[in-house]
């Protein structure tokens, strides 16, 4: 075991099958509540006999290990000493897994609907050659949260949300190709990326591709691993029949910490996939990226005189002035 890691473990409960169909992989950081929800509905909502979960806690402050163990005493637990971030705790789960198929990133801020990853598993097992799979995720009111999947990331698509076109014309996916919004995930489909808040994958994939690229600490690790799966002959597929609740993903107002972390994992992406050629244009994009939100933003509280307006053309000077760190993509040294 990696050194400052703690490990809380037990035995899987009699009724679940000693080859399981897959392993459900949960990863926590200080969301307790959400957590013990996600738990209670996966359970509730999924045959047991075809299940192991292993749930990791990246050393959340908030008590989450010790609720999960006293609720869930029969789940494998592994509580972290220190956050080792989203991809490795999932790297270091998925080398205990004991499933043909892995369902990676179902979030703590997740609700099965029923019988989701049943549904999900019965669709791999007929779709064999997607060998990545995913479903369609909902918000709290059970609308449409189409951040289920995506386009992958082109000059095009990167124009367009950088001179903020995309924000134009939300409805049109021909400004944004990625987001494809014209689809309400209602047909099932050939996707580039799946998204880590419901993933399905082979394991055996999943060891060719040697789980996550750990440099990727947050955001954008399920885009690099269906990217590189595809270069293998994955054919990601939805599977509209299969649908949680993801309360992540609802519309509020941009923070400056979790934008520049997804600009630093966007960057990261752009690098690692497209030519060396195309690059120095999407940095140049990237660069230029906050310059139209903070004269839009400006431009708003001055003739509006909202305090939101102000809040928000803060937060993007804030983005712009840190554009040296967000440039700069992850540390690749920190692939583990």
């Amino acid at each position: 075991m990696p050194a400052g890691e703690t490990e809380t473990r037990t035995e899987a409960p009699a009724e679940i099958s000693a080859t399981p169909a897959v392993t459900v992989i949960v990863v926590s950081y200080n969301t307790r509540a959400l957590t013990l929800e996600a738990l209670r509905s996966l359970l509730a909502e999924t045959d047991m006999a075809a299940l192991e979960v292993i749930v990791v806690d990246n050393a959340s402050a908030d008590g989450s290990a010790d609720a999960i163990a006293a609720e869930f005493p029969l789940l494998k637990l592994l509580a972290l000493a220190d956050n080792i971030g989203f991809a490795r705790a999932n790297n270091l789960a998925a080398k205990m897994a004991r499933g043909k198929y892995l369902l990676l990133l179902l979030n703590p801020d997740t609700v099965v609907l029923e019988r989701a990853v049943d549904r999900l598993v019965a669709f791999a097992r007929a779709h064999p050659q997607a060998r990545i799979w995913g479903g369609r995720t909902l918000f709290a009111d059970r609308t449409l949260n189409p951040a289920s999947c995506w386009g992958r990331m082109t000059p095009w698509s990167l124009f367009c949300l950088a001179s903020g076109l995309k924000a134009l014309f939300p409805r049109t996916g021909f400004m944004d190709p990625e987001g494809m919004p014209d689809w309400k995930r209602d047909s099932i489909r050939h996707v580039d990326i799946v998204s880590g808040c419901f993933l399905l994958i082979e394991r055996a994939l999943w060891e060719e591709l040697d789980g996550f690229d750990s440099s990727y600490f947050m955001y954008g690790e399920d885009a690099d691993l269906c990217l590189r799966g595809k270069r293998l002959g994955a054919e990601p597929l939805i599977c509209p029949d299969a649908a949680i609740v993801h309360y992540g993903g609802a519309s509020e107002p941009v923070r400056a910490d979790k934008m520049i972390r997804l600009l630093k994992a966007r960057v990261t992406l752009m690098r690692d996939h497209w030519p060396s050629w195309l690059r120095p244009l999407g940095t140049l994009l990237y660069r230029l990226f906050p310059l139209p939100r903070m004269a839009g933003y400006r431009l708003a509280a001055a003739i509006r005189s909202k305090p939101s307006d102000r809040s928000q053309f803060e937060t993007w000077r804030s983005i712009w002035r840190a554009r040296r760190d967000w440039l700069a993509g992850y540390d690749r040294s920190e692939r583990r």
